[in-house]
């Protein structure tokens, strides 16, 4: 089922007005503080009544100004993770859990599978005030996953955290929304979480939508993409997991018609991993490199060049199916002599290879 927003609602200086949809899969709203994000998740989740418009979950409406229809929050059936877990501090893990147990109306997800999804089994037995930040959302996503939502709405949730809380619930993240079968609206102001976690993305400026539709689209779209660092652009790519190396925890993915290896375990056999390919990592050479500690050769042809007033040089390059981004300077394009339909080949250190 998809999830359809076409709402009005006056927020401080400007109006929220919105129109999009979230299909099955993650899509991600982005935007700064004052965006509006914040109002988008209170009317979606049923905590704030827009002045007009509809908002509807599949077959269900969940409000309609016209029609005089409010659901209330319990029962639009829609899994909220909030920015500070909201877990009761007076219950422990397992009964905040079954919480969520108590309201679904559907036998699925299982216990077992969410406590062994997000990896909780040891917290079972501890209250709130015992774990850290990064272990609180992960219990706060298991109470949403078992309430058998029809909708997961994350609103922020790594916002709160430091870095290493964030790099630690991640893997999860990715994991159960890889694994839920629901509509995710996934509020962010970070771009790089929007890159990794979602399918699609909406952008969100002065309560109107800028910009929507696939991630990389969406963001070229809104002028993201040379919004900030030059050497923060790049490309995100599906690659399929196809060699596992345990001994020296790498694994090898197939890239367009190459193979490229990332460090890490990152997923089984056969399954799909999203990587993020940076522009400053990406260098270019005429010929393949000899007894180097570059692991990822790529042969590929040059599509285009943009010389910028600067020193820099983007380059993007075709390697078999996929195309990468190359940032590198006017005169080493110059020196190679760099041109669209020239052979070159890109060289990737492994361990500049990460989840996107």
């Amino acid at each position: 089922m998809t999830l359809s927003v076409d709402i009005l609602r006056p927020v401080g200086d400007f109006t929220l007005d919105v129109v999009f949809e979230a299909p099955p899969g993650v899509t991600a709203v982005l935007g700064r503080s004052g965006a509006g994000k914040s109002t988008l998740v209170a009317a979606v989740a049923g905590l704030a009544r827009p002045d007009d418009g509809r908002i509807t979950l599949g077959p269900d409406t969940l409000y309609d100004r016209a029609k005089r229809i409010d659901l209330p929050a319990r029962k639009r059936r829609i899994g909220v993770v909030f920015q500070d877990s909201r877990l009761f501090p007076h219950l422990s893990v397992r009964s905040n859990l079954m919480f969520g147990r108590r309201r679904r109306k559907t036998a699925e997800p299982a216990f077992d599978q969410v406590v062994e999804t997000l990896g909780i089994g040891a917290l079972l037995a501890r209250r709130p005030r015992s774990l850290s930040g990064g272990e609180r959302q992960r219990v706060a996503i298991g109470r949403a996953l078992l309430s058998g939502p029809r909708a997961l709405l994350f609103d922020e949730p790594l916002a709160a955290l430091d870095a290493e809380r964030k790099a630690e619930i991640m893997p999860f993240l990715e994991r159960v929304v890889a694994e839920t079968p629901v509509p995710v609206l996934y509020v962010t102001h970070a771009l790089e979480e929007a890159r990794r976690l979602a399918d699609r993305l909406v952008v969100l400026d002065g309560g109107k939508v800028s910009a929507q539709g696939a991630v990389e689209s969406a963001i070229a779209a809104a002028g993201l993409a040379s919004a900030g660092d030059r050497f923060l652009d790049g490309v995100t790519v599906e690659a399929r997991i196809d060699e596992i190396d345990e001994a020296y925890e790498l694994t090898g993915l197939t890239l367009g018609r190459h193979r490229v290896w990332a460090p890490g375990l990152l997923g089984e056999l056969g399954s799909s991993a999203r990587l993020r390919l940076l522009a400053r990592d990406v260098a270019l050479a005429l010929d393949p490199p000899q007894r180097s500690s570059v692991r990822n050769v790529l042969p590929g042809v040059v599509r285009k060049i943009a010389r910028g007033d600067g020193a820099y040089a983007s380059v993007l390059v075709d390697v078999g199916g996929v195309v990468l981004k190359s940032e590198i300077t006017r005169r080493a394009a110059d020196e190679l002599g760099l041109a669209p339909g020239r052979v070159v080949h890109a060289l990737i250190k492994s361990v500049a290879v990460s989840r996107g």
